[in-house]
């Protein structure tokens, strides 16, 4: 496939459109930094919109009043778009604000009209139906205050129906955005959706919590572009959450493995499933910052390096469970495999997990929905047994320093050291 020579793909998230003023911020950033060449950009939903979302959908889904929550995020929309205006007549005019038969208004009726029709039973389809509002809203703003290409990206990231969680069909997904890409390049920007995908028959599918980033590198892959930029509210990829760790370090370069395993353990800059399509084709990524475009950031690759400093990684709100036999049996390859298959059914992906002679342990992150959900999958073959709002502590790179600084005053439930990674998990 013949792409746009110089192609690339930019990624701006929640915080760097969460309002007015940094909608604007990212405009500057694009026509300042932004390449001579093609570009295409990856928009999140606008600061806890998707938050909000969820929340109005649990509320609907629960059969409780939701509409004065709904109201706050339509007002809080238009509010953005409107304050864009210069003019009464703009090209932010709201409801108007949009492209042919797609505007804010159409997209905020649609978004009523769905949850009207939210009802008990497949939580996570109706979610997907829902939730994807955020993005749709948000780059239809981003278009028009760049005066780029709006393109819904659900027609062409082919995906199967594992819903919030799904699976791409990478050869129709490469087939679709290899046809309708480069053309809409061919005239300027293009701004379309992170996040989102769609199935053969037109349902929205999300590819998991802040897949934004995976959005990126899907384009990326299928275009065969010449880079990635990520862009954050940090001065690159760090070593640690500076939120919570003070004297944090930035790496200036990293390769493709350690970023991905970095990822894997729950570091929040990068998505997980990122960095292997740009792996794949050689594509770098880069992590820069929307508060200072000027910094370096970090550069993403394949490349040799010494030695990293040790990375600091904190999941919170985690829960602990352990299995044991019922008739005190050793947990053998056939139970686990039993309790393997449960948790796949549930979706309750394992961060943490050990074994002993009689029982078997994970640390996931909790849902009280889908814990229940394994109980009522395991408890004739298991007794379970659960500990909730624990916080996994990983160091990936660790030394004795480390080990030593991040345990200090902790009650240590559980922990596991290998040869590069020591995690533990602990009250609070």
């Amino acid at each position: 496939m013949d792409t746009a020579q110089g192609l690339q793909v930019y990624k701006f998230g929640g915080a760097s459109v969460k309002d007015a003023a940094a909608i604007l911020n990212l405009c500057r950033i694009v026509q300042d930094f932004g390449p001579k060449g093609p570009l295409v950009i990856v928009v999140s939903a606008m600061g806890k919109t998707t938050n909000a979302l969820e929340e109005i959908y649990d509320l609907a889904y629960a059969g409780q009043a939701y509409t004065e929550k709904l109201r706050t995020l339509d007002q809080f929309h238009c509010g953005v778009a409107d304050a864009m205006a210069s003019e009464p007549d703009d090209k932010f005019g709201v409801p108007g604000l949009g492209y042919g038969a797609v505007t804010l208004g159409t997209l905020l009726e649609e978004l009523l009209e769905r949850l009207g029709g939210v009802m008990p039973g497949d939580y996570d389809q109706q979610y997907d139906q829902i939730v994807g509002y955020g993005e749709l809203l948000s780059s239809l703003i981003m278009a028009k205050a760049l005066g780029a290409q709006w393109l819904d990206c659900r027609s062409l990231i082919c995906t199967d129906d594992n819903w919030r969680e799904a699976r791409v069909d990478w050869a129709a997904t490469e087939r679709n955005i290899g046809a309708a890409l480069p053309p809409l390049l061919a005239r300027g920007l293009v701004v379309t959706q992170g996040f989102l995908g769609g199935t053969a028959d037109g349902r929205t599918t999300t590819l998991g919590r802040e897949g934004s980033d995976y959005t990126a590198a899907i384009l990326a892959y299928c275009l065969r572009a010449e880079s990635v930029t990520i862009w954050k509210d940090v001065t690159g990829l760090l070593n640690a959450d500076p939120k919570i760790f003070p004297d944090t370090v930035r790496y200036p370069e990293i390769s493709y493995r350690e970023t991905i395993e970095m990822a894997y353990y729950g570091a929040s800059v990068i998505h997980p499933k990122t960095l292997k399509p740009l792996a794949d084709r050689n594509i770098p990524l880069r992590v820069k910052s929307f508060l200072d475009p000027e910094a370096a950031g970090t550069l993403i690759h394949d490349c040799q390096h010494a030695a990293l400093a040790p990375a600091f990684i904190r999941k919170t709100d985690q829960a602990l469970l352990s299995f044991a036999s019922k008739d005190f049996s050793f947990i053998s390859e056939e139970n686990m495999a039993v309790i393997f298959g449960a948790l796949a059914q549930a979706k309750l992906k394992i961060n943490v997990m050990q074994n002993s002679a009689i029982s078997f342990s994970v640390c996931v992150d909790f849902s009280e929905r889908r814990v229940h959900q394994l109980l009522d999958l395991l408890r004739e073959q298991f007794t379970l047994h659960y500990n909730t709002g624990l916080t996994l502590f990983t160091i990936k790179n660790y030394d004795t320093a480390s080990i030593a600084r991040l345990t200090a005053g902790k009650r240590l439930l559980l922990e596991q050291r290998t040869r590069h990674t020591f995690q533990f998990v602990c009250q609070g």
